[in-house]
């Protein structure tokens, strides 16, 4: 547990999770700028911007909140009860209305309106597999390291978005709070508000399931 207040906490995974937004949905414009209509290229420099963050942020947080940025691993942990239910709300909370922010602050860099509706369908049974996958392996990287090695957690998580924007068939949000506000964005990393709902759903389901998982297979005999 931190030794720093809830404030405080609340704070650090506010700000975090509006620059992680900030970046992933700037990134995105800025490829779209750049590579001529060439998709993949957009990727890579969304991809490889969106990854290296991670690691800053949570170099940088991980000490005061623990760095979640994610409501799907705030509820691993509290499953886990290494966090209250009153502080894994409040949690929730800041996380996701930081993300909003960070899309409205990805806007305003690049001239655009900032109360956008995204209209980028990600709907079907392929992608919300891939969603699972996608936040299955991001909780991996903590639950496992937490047990081994700690000091590598913000690589291995930098690591393994940027692994799944490639192998995934969502390009791995494994993040409700940044779902919510990708669909803020008519812009490349949007998701239609209407398909907000199933890629959630597969997102904790899948952090429920690594709980489960990591628990059995760290179980002491």
């Amino acid at each position: 547990m931190s030794d720093f207040t809830l404030t405080r906490r609340l704070a650090a995974e506010a700000v975090g999770t509006a620059i992680l937004v900030g970046t992933v949905v700037g990134s995105g414009i800025m490829g779209v700028a750049l590579a001529s209509g060439n998709d993949a290229v957009a990727l890579l420099g969304n991809t490889i911007a969106t990854g290296a963050i991670l690691v800053v942020l949570i170099m940088v947080f991980g000490p005061v909140s623990g760095a979640h940025f994610n409501p799907a691993v705030t509820f691993a942990f509290w499953l886990r009860r290494d966090i209250t239910l009153a502080a894994a709300l409040a949690y929730i909370v800041v996380q996701v209305a930081g993300g909003l922010v960070g899309t409205g602050l990805a806007h305003a860099m690049f001239e655009l309106d900032i109360v956008q509706a995204s209209t980028h369908v990600r709907a079907g049974a392929p992608q919300w597999l891939g969603e699972f996958l996608a936040t299955f392996a991001l909780l991996a990287s903590i639950l496992a390291l937490l047990k081994t090695r700690p000091e590598a957690i913000p690589y291995a998580v930098g690591l393994v978005i940027t692994a799944g924007y490639w192998w995934t068939s969502s390009t791995s949000f494994a993040n409700p709070a940044v779902t919510i506000a990708r669909a803020f964005t008519d812009t490349f990393a949007g998701i239609r508000p209407d398909d907000v709902g199933p890629f959630i759903a597969a997102q904790l389901i899948a952090a429920a399931s690594a709980v489960g998982f990591f628990a059995w297979m760290y179980k002491q005999r």
